[in-house]
Parts: structure tokens; sequence; C-alpha cells
């Protein structure tokens, strides 16, 4: 299996930044970690052993990269205006500095984004943002609304980055028209503690005409690595 580990230095966030690439070929695939997680989390939990089949055939291209909630949503050193400024430092580095690697070395159509838990809220928040560069996304057991983390403080950019705000008043339709042709997929278990906004957020899409599938597993301890990397191979 191809595996390139890439390492620059972000002038967006002013700090190195790290990221692993597996898979020559297929569909690329932006993989967000869990929380405060690593770019090489999926690997190290056999995320990566458990597609392996379809990164060597050539189906699928994953470019897991590293999170920065330990200096965003998590950090409670700084007050909430910092918190979320940090996240849409995130994001940009990940649009203007992580996409254009993803384009240089892979010229398909689709890209998709992927997420367990906290992973799960920026693949959806990144994919339903950006609809014309993410033309699908994979949130395993993600919760989709963090401004618990801010104490209250809201203004315009926690608004536009928590999806089950934005979506109930969303009525672009440079938008809707490409929410629905994009693939959108929310898994998630009977036990699972997000399963409540999964049902939510499906709920959501669905009063928007917005086609998605909400699959909710009957199996236990569906929050954890076993139950995600048996969801990733079904439905990437």
């Amino acid at each position: 299996m191809n595996r390139e580990y890439h390492k620059w230095w972000s002038w967006r966030l002013d700090r190195d930044m790290e990221l692993l690439v597996f898979g020559h070929s297929g569909v690329p695939a932006v993989v967000f970690p869990t929380s405060q997680g690593r770019f090489y989390e999926f690997e190290d939990r056999g995320m990566i052993h458990a597609i392996a089949h379809k990164i060597e055939n050539g189906e699928l291209q994953l470019y897991c990269v590293d999170s920065m909630d330990a200096e965003s949503w998590y950090n409670r050193n700084v007050p909430p205006r910092w918190q979320i400024a940090r996240h849409v430092q995130y994001e940009n580095y990940v649009l203007e500095e992580v996409l254009p690697l993803v384009r240089l070395k892979n010229n398909d159509r689709h890209l998709i984004s992927v997420g367990c838990s906290f992973g799960g809220y920026h693949a959806v928040n990144i994919a339903l943002r950006h609809p014309d560069q993410f033309t699908g996304f994979l949130s395993m057991s993600g919760a989709f609304d963090q401004t618990r983390f801010l104490h209250g403080y809201y203004d315009n950019d926690v608004y536009f980055n928590t999806p089950p705000h934005y979506i109930p008043n969303m009525g672009d339709p440079w938008y809707l028209d490409r929410y629905r042709h994009n693939t959108y997929v929310l898994a998630t278990g009977w036990d699972d503690q997000c399963l409540g906004d999964n049902q939510y957020m499906s709920r959501l899409l669905g009063e928007k005409g917005v086609p998605h599938n909400l699959y909710i597993w009957d199996t236990w301890n569906s929050h954890d690595w076993p139950t995600w990397a048996r969801m990733m191979n079904i439905y990437l």
C-alpha cells in the first residue's frame, strides 16, 4: 500500500502541520480524527487495515489530517471568540493547503469527508459549508452542535459552523442544489450517546429535501473503533 508522510509550516495556523496519505488512486477522502486526535489515529486504531483491500485496489485514497481541537473547541485558556476563530483558521488550512495537495495527487471529480465522533462533526460541517468541493460525507457517531464549548458566546462564525443552526434556515438554491446531488451518510447505533444528534440532523436534511442515509446499528458499544471500522468498510 502506498503510504506517504507530509509535513509543512502552515502560515494560516502558524505551526507545523502533519498528515498521512494512504493509497495511490480512487475517490479521495479527507479523514478527520476524533476529539484532539492526531493524524496517525486511523492507522493506529486499525481503520486503515479495515479497508486496506479497497485502498490497495485503487478504490479509495485517504488523506488523514491532524486536528486543532485542543487549540480551538477544547481550549479553556482563551476567550470563546478565540476558540471559534481558531476553528475557522483550521478550516482554511484544510481548504487552502490540504485540498491543493489532494488535487495535485488525485484528479477524481469526487471528494468526501470522513470522521468518527468529533471527527464526524468536522466531516459534516466542512462538507455542508463547501458542497462545491466536497461531494459527500461519512459521519460515524458524530455530534454536530459544539456550542456547549463556548459558554454562551455566539456570533456569525459560531452560527455558520453549527449545522443544526444553519441548516434549518438554509434557503439558498446554490447550496441546496449541490446538497441534492451529493452523497451524505450518517451512521450511529441504538446505544450511541450521539444517536439523538444523528436523528435530528437526518430530520433537518430531510426537511430540506436533501437525499441522505441514516444507518442505526443494533450493536453493543457502537461508539467505538471496532464498530466504526465495520461501518467504514461498508459505507466507504
